[in-house]
């Protein structure tokens, strides 16, 4: 069957993949807070574990894994939305957190890096000293 040709339907895709940024569409990511940890989450299926690269340059988090294509040659692709090939994404840390004891683990196709709250950044209480009136003492010369 003949596909017919459509304007708006041909310009809509058009822009939609052209709009598409490869990082958000390959590795869309959520990010948090709860408690004294930030999480990051970010789906990653299909991806071999050992193409997962996660590093930290400064304050610079860099996220790269690799998703290799899985059909043969000889293949005639009839729809294909799942995207191929290698995808990074950056993350700018701020000063509020314990760089050094991220944690990144990958289940399920979820990779999920735990970044502590630096202690500094965690509220804390401040004691407020309470020093009674003192009495001052003189003569009154009149």
């Amino acid at each position: 069957m003949a596909r017919t040709f459509d304007p708006f339907r041909d310009v809509d895709q058009l822009f939609s993949q052209a709009l598409r940024t490869p990082a958000s569409t390959a590795m869309p990511m959520d990010l948090y807070r709860e408690g004294d940890n930030y999480f990051v989450k970010i789906d990653l299926p299909g991806v071999d574990p050992a193409t997962i690269d996660v590093d930290l340059d400064d304050s610079q988090l860099t996220i790269r894994a690799e998703r290799k294509p899985q059909a043969g040659e000889g293949v005639q692709w009839l729809t294909r939305e799942r995207p191929v090939g290698q995808f990074a994404r950056q993350l700018t840390l701020g000063k509020g957190v314990a760089a050094e004891n991220i944690d990144a683990e990958y289940t399920d196709g979820v990779l999920v890096l735990t970044i502590p709250v630096a202690e500094a950044a965690k509220p804390r209480k401040i004691a407020v000293a309470h020093k009674a009136d003192s009495a001052i003492e003189g003569s009154v010369e009149g």
